[in-house]
């Protein structure tokens, strides 16, 4: 139990104000908060802030570090969204749902494979197709964002290291994915790594609905628990490998079949609870 001297100070600072923001309140009383990165028109320094309604509340300190609530709020609509983190590196898994396989094997352990931080694409920002190839497919995933530093951690405390899930597509190029000896370019070329808008904590990860529209028509649809590896056991694996570092980001792979994007059309990704990533798509010059 508290002593009286700690509920006095949560009183007067906030429980949030004591807690580093990769382990917020939402793991240790089971709400969801919505945290947003962002600028606004009067400054382009990246904030960062909690979602409430149609406003931000602005959080004072480090995104990945500690923090406390402020008392300044600005209008979601006022607002440009930023990519949820400045990751140090992108993972992606390769073969996480088993209606995007078809008939090959199941995978033993999760498949990761790199994308790179610079394709990374902002809410709204435009997915820009290469002029060298015309197979260009968007792909729905969900996209953890790491909290804090992990290395060899057990499925059973992966999740502590979680800051929370965000919405992605692993926008690929298939001709080079087929040709090519390594992906770095059907993966990871400039745009290729849209996420956003919000990430989001709290949330059951392991049974949320997801789906993909291209120009409001539902192309792709599934539940998190159709994964074949859960989002604890990927972080665990990873990091038994590679050290993941706050803001580290993880895309875990996407559902059922895949079809070309072309210019002129809007892209749009919803995971339940989390929100709707939206992207058009143009011609690259």
């Amino acid at each position: 139990m508290f002593s009286l001297r700690t509920a006095l100070v949560l009183a007067l600072v906030g429980w949030s104000g004591l807690l580093p923001a990769a382990r917020s309140a939402t793991a240790e009383d089971g709400k969801v908060v919505k945290y947003v990165r962002f600028h606004t028109a009067d400054s382009k320094r990246p904030t960062f802030g909690i979602v409430e309604g149609d406003r931000v509340r602005v959080l004072a300190g480090k995104q990945f570090g500690k923090w406390k609530q402020t008392d300044r709020t600005v209008a979601l609509a006022d607002i440009t969204i930023l990519p949820p983190s400045n990751p140090s590196k992108v993972i992606a898994l390769a073969g996480n749902y088993k209606d995007h396989l078809g008939d090959k094997p199941l995978p033993k352990n999760p498949e990761p494979f790199y994308k790179i931080p610079s394709c990374i694409q902002r809410h709204e920002g435009k997915i820009v197709l290469p002029t060298t190839t015309d197979d260009v497919h968007y792909e729905a995933e969900v996209v953890v964002v790491i909290g804090k530093r992990a290395k060899n951690v057990p499925v059973d405390k992966a999740l502590d290291y979680v800051l929370g899930i965000t919405c992605g597509n692993d926008v690929s190029a298939r001709t080079w994915q087929r040709n090519d000896t390594q992906w770095w370019r059907a993966k990871a070329s400039d745009t290729f790594g849209p996420c956003g808008p919000y990430i989001v904590a709290g949330l059951d990860y392991g049974n949320l609905g997801m789906a993909l529209r291209l120009n409001g028509e539902v192309r792709q649809k599934t539940n998190t628990k159709n994964m074949i590896h859960d989002i604890a056991t990927t972080v665990s694996f990873i990091s038994e490998h590679v050290t993941l570092r706050p803001g580290d980001l993880i895309f875990t792979g996407t559902p059922g079949k895949t079809k070309p994007i072309k210019p002129g059309d809007v892209v749009e990704v919803e995971i339940e609870g989390v929100g709707v990533l939206r992207n058009p798509v143009v011609a690259g010059k």
